[in-house]
C-alpha cells in the first residue's frame, strides 16, 4: 500500500520545503504544583485471554525464569516503565470475581467459568496474594476492582478487611495463615465496573444507590492512609449517567471512571485490522482518539456543576486501542498486533490527559500483556515489547512533573489532509532536577514537519539538548518474535539553540520525538 501524497516536480537542486509549525514554551513560571499526575501513566491488567495466565503468572513449577510464579522478564520490562498504579482483577471479570476463592492452597482453590471471556476455566491460582506480590515488586499503588454485579456488600467488607486491617479478627488471622502478617496498602478501591452493562445492566438511578450503600462498607483500616472510592462511571457519550450518579453520590466518592476506547472504523462488530490497514484508517485512529479530548471536557463540565472544587477525579481507567483480534486466535481472548499507528495513538492520548490534569487524576491502559493495546507480547518462553510500551518509557519523564503550557500555530493547509487534524501536537514538563522535556507527534504518515519551538531565556542559556525518536519504515511496522527491536526508541540529535532562542527542528514522519533541555 502508498501513504504517498503528490509531490509537484521539483527544479534540479531545487530543495524540499518542509511544512513549517511554530510552537512557543510559555515564559511565565508556573507553579510546582500544577503537576501531571503520575498515575495518568497507569495500567490495566484483566483475567482475560493471556494477560494474566502465559503473560504475568506462569506458576511456580514453570521452566520459564519466574519469581514466585510471576515472570521475570515481563516484570522487568514493567519495572523500567515506573508503572505508578496496576489495575486488577477486571474489567467485566471484576463483576464475577469472588475474592475468597483466589485464596489459600492453589491446590484447594475453586475453578469458575469467565463467562464473559471465552468461558474458558479459571483457576484462580492468581489471586490476592499473588496480585500484591506483583504489585510490591513493580513497586506501584494498587487499585482493585471490587464486584457489586454479583457479589455482596459483605463480600466486599471482608475483601477490604483482608487486605488492609492489623487487628486480630479472623480474616487477618486467616491472612497470616496465608502467609503475609502485614497489612497490604490498598490505594484505590473501584465499587464496580460498567455496571450499566456486563457489571449488572443497571440504570444509573439504581447504580447510584447502590454505590452509596456499597462504599459505606469500603473501610478505612488505615486511618493515615484512607482507601481512594472510585465509583463506576459512563461510556464514551453516556453524559445521563455522569449527571445522575454525580447529583446522588458525588458527596460519597473520589473518583469517577470513564471508559473510551479507540476504533478506527467506528464499527464494534469491524473494528478495523491492528496491520494491513487501508490508508485512510491512518487518520481515523486519530480523529477518534481526538474526540476523547471533548468528551473529557463535557463530562467535566457536568462534574463541575456538582463539585466546582474538583475534588471528585475523573478516572480513565480503560483506554487504548480495539482491533479486530488477530487471525487464528480466540475472538474473546483480544489478541491484537501493535504498531506504530499504536504509539502515535498513545502519545495523541496521554497529552491529552495532560491537558486535563485538573480533573483527570489516573488513567489505566488496557491492557499491561497480550491483550488489546499490550505493553507486552508473550509467546510461551518468549516476551517482546511493543511500540506503545516504548513510548510509555520514552515519556515516563512527564510522570509528576511541572506541566508547561505550549502554544502551537501551524498552517491550516497542514490539516487538509487529515481531516481537519492537526498534523502536529506537543506537550512540555519541567522535572524535579529543572530538566524541561518536551514531547512532540508527527502524525504526517508521509512528510517531515519543520518545528520552530520558541523558547523562553531561562531555557537557553548554557543549556544541553537531547533528544530520542520512536518511529519505523511504514504505518504499520510492528516487534515480532524473530525481530523484537525492530521499532525501538533511537538517538535523535537536535541542533543547537539559536541566540534567539529558537529550536528549529526536522521531525520526521510518522514520529514521535522526545526533547530534554537539561
Amino acid at each position: 500500500m502508498s501513504y504517498a501524497r503528490f509531490i509537484p516536480p521539483l527544479k534540479p537542486n531545487q530543495p524540499v520545503p518542509l511544512p513549517s509549525t511554530q510552537i512557543t514554551l510559555d515564559a511565565v513560571d508556573h507553579s510546582s504544583t500544577d503537576k501531571i499526575p503520575r498515575e495518568l501513566y497507569g495500567h490495566f491488567a484483566e483475567h482475560l485471554g493471556r494477560c494474566i495466565h502465559e503473560g504475568i503468572w506462569v506458576g511456580e513449577e514453570s521452566k520459564i525464569p519466574h519469581t514466585r510464579g510471576l515472570r521475570n522478564d515481563v516484570v522487568a520490562a514493567l519495572q523500567r516503565l515506573s508503572i505508578p498504579v496496576l489495575r486488577w482483577p477486571g474489567g467485566c471479570f471484576a463483576d464475577e470475581y469472588h475474592w475468597k476463592d483466589g485464596i489459600g492452597p492453589r491446590n484447594e482453590r475453586r475453578a469458575m467459568i469467565n463467562n464473559h471471556w471465552g468461558g474458558v476455566v479459571e483457576s484462580n491460582q492468581f489471586g490476592t496474594h499473588e496480585f500484591m506480590d506483583l504489585v510490591e515488586m513493580l513497586g506501584c499503588d494498587a487499585y482493585i476492582a471490587g464486584n457489586v454485579g454479583s457479589g455482596t456488600v459483605r463480600e466486599m467488607q471482608e475483601w477490604v478487611e483482608y487486605l488492609t486491617a492489623d487487628v486480630d479478627s479472623t480474616l487477618v488471622q486467616l491472612r497470616r495463615a496465608h502467609g503475609r502478617q502485614e497489612p497490604w496498602r490498598v490505594h484505590y478501591f473501584g465499587v464496580g465496573n460498567e455496571n450499566w452493562i456486563c457489571g449488572g445492566n443497571m440504570r444509573p438511578e439504581f447504580y447510584a444507590d447502590e454505590y452509596r450503600r456499597y462504599q459505606t462498607y469500603v473501610r478505612h483500616h488505615q486511618p493515615d492512609r484512607p482507601i481512594y472510592r472510585i465509583a463506576c462511571g459512563a461510556s464514551e457519550d453516556d453524559f445521563r449517567w455522569t449527571e445522575v450518579v454525580m447529583e446522588r453520590a458525588a458527596d460519597y466518592m473520589d473518583g469517577l471512571s470513564f471508559h473510551f476506547y479507540t476504533i478506527p472504523t467506528d464499527d464494534w462488530d469491524d473494528k478495523g485490522e491492528a496491520t494491513g490497514f487501508a490508508p485512510h484508517q491512518w487518520f481515523a485512529a486519530f480523529r477518534r482518539t481526538a474526540r476523547m479530548d471533548d468528551l473529557l471536557t463535557r463530562h467535566s463540565a457536568i462534574m463541575d456543576r456538582f463539585d466546582p472544587e474538583k475534588r471528585v477525579g475523573l478516572i480513565v481507567d480503560e483506554w487504548g486501542t480495539w482491533h479486530n483480534v488477530e487471525a487464528g486466535t480466540n475472538p474473546r481472548f483480544l489478541y491484537q498486533q501493535n504498531t506504530l499507528r499504536d504509539a502515535l495513538v498513545a502519545a495523541q492520548t496521554l497529552h491529552i490527559f495532560h491537558r486535563h490534569r485538573e480533573r483527570v487524576r489516573m488513567a489505566n491502559i488496557a491492557q499491561t500483556v497480550n491483550v488489546l493495546q499490550a505493553m507486552i507480547l508473550t509467546d510461551g518462553p518468549r516476551m517482546l515489547c511493543t511500540p506503545t510500551y516504548h513510548v510509555f518509557e520514552m515519556m515516563k519523564v512527564h510522570q509528576n512533573a511541572t506541566f508547561l503550557p505550549l502554544s502551537i500555530a501551524s498552517p491550516p493547509e497542514n490539516e487538509s489532509t487529515a481531516g481537519n487534524l492537526p498534523l502536529l501536537d506537543a506537550s512540555a514538563s519541567r522535572d524535579t532536577e529543572g530538566h524541561v522535556n518536551i514531547s512532540l507527534i508527527n502524525f504526517d504518515p508521509d512528510t517531515a514537519h519543520e518545528i520552530q519551538l520558541t523558547l523562553p531565556a531561562a531555557e537557553t542559556t548554557d543549556r544541553t539538548l537531547a533528544g530520542r525518536i520512536l518511529t519505523a519504515e511504514s504505518c504499520d511496522a510492528h516487534n515480532t518474535f524473530d525481530e523484537p527491536n525492530r521499532i525501538v526508541p533511537r538517538e535523535f540529535t537536535p541542533d543547537s539553540i539559536s541566540a534567539t532562542g529558537i529550536l528549529t527542528l526536522p521531525i520526521p514522519a510518522r514520529s514521535i520525538v522526545l526533547i530534554s533541555i537539561s
